[in-house]
């Protein structure tokens, strides 16, 4: 009886244990070291879809570290040459048609990213989430041959954020399959997943990615990896403003 009573309690408190034994936010760090690498390259597409109409455009972008990127637009030909700099909690977007460098300002962050659902906080993949949450691991369930785990993140009470919480769904093998954003009453209203999962540039990652608004579920934005490379060098001219109007690479 008493070896029996033993084994329940195993069978009841061994997930607790081995949950306390992950670290929500390290968890999250290693999802976006996963995605960025120290450094990438990579070619890929964007489709943005509304009930009417359907636009697609392709890019390339320049990652550095956690807080430089460069995206630039190369088709179609109405579009090319838009270009997003990001660098060290900057950002400036870039207009061929009328030849303007703007700065984004940090009460725009939240606003759409090239008429898309991802606003422009989302295309910084910002690391505020990681310093400015409390992060706690809510669920841990096997899928697809690998374990997956739930994470809620809650902003600190001074935390200047919109959201008022974010739940991340993050694999074993660090791919983010899906990320909630929660306002500030509690009610989901946009929520980006992962549609495909393949091996590129010698890793697993997320290569088609979908951003929708729960309210609005025929209106939505994907954005398709074609291609990318990992740790790769970058020379310094590449992140700059002289580099974001007349491109050199």
């Amino acid at each position: 009886m008493n070896r029996l009573y033993t084994l329940v309690l195993a069978c009841l408190f061994s997930p607790l244990v081995l949950s306390a034994d992950i670290d929500p936010r390290d968890l999250i760090q290693k999802a976006m070291d996963h995605w960025r690498g120290t450094s990438s390259y990579s070619n890929m597409s964007m489709t943005i879809h509304r009930p009417d109409w359907q636009r697609s455009m392709s890019m390339r972008s320049w990652t550095q570290g956690e807080k430089t990127s460069l995206v630039r637009v190369t088709e179609p030909k109405k579009d090319a040459g838009n270009g997003t700099l990001l660098k060290d909690n900057n950002m400036w977007t870039f207009a061929p048609k009328v030849n303007r460098i703007i700065k984004v300002p940090s009460s725009m962050m939240s606003q759409s990213w090239m008429g898309s659902d991802f606003s422009n906080k989302d295309i910084s993949k910002s690391t505020d989430i990681i310093d400015q949450y409390d992060h706690s691991l809510i669920e841990t369930r096997e899928q697809d041959g690998h374990k997956v785990y739930v994470i809620e993140s809650i902003p600190h009470e001074e935390a200047a954020v919109v959201w008022g919480k974010e739940v991340l769904t993050i694999r074993d093998d660090h791919v983010l399959l899906e990320q909630q954003f929660w306002d500030q009453d509690g009610v989901l209203v946009k929520t980006m997943k992962a549609l495909e999962i393949k091996e590129l540039g010698g890793r697993t990652v997320a290569s088609i990615i979908r951003m929708g608004k729960v309210d609005a579920p025929d209106e939505w934005t994907e954005m398709s990896v074609k291609e990318i490379e990992f740790n790769v060098s970058h020379p310094d001219s590449l992140f700059t403003l002289s580099n974001l109007r007349n491109p050199r690479q």
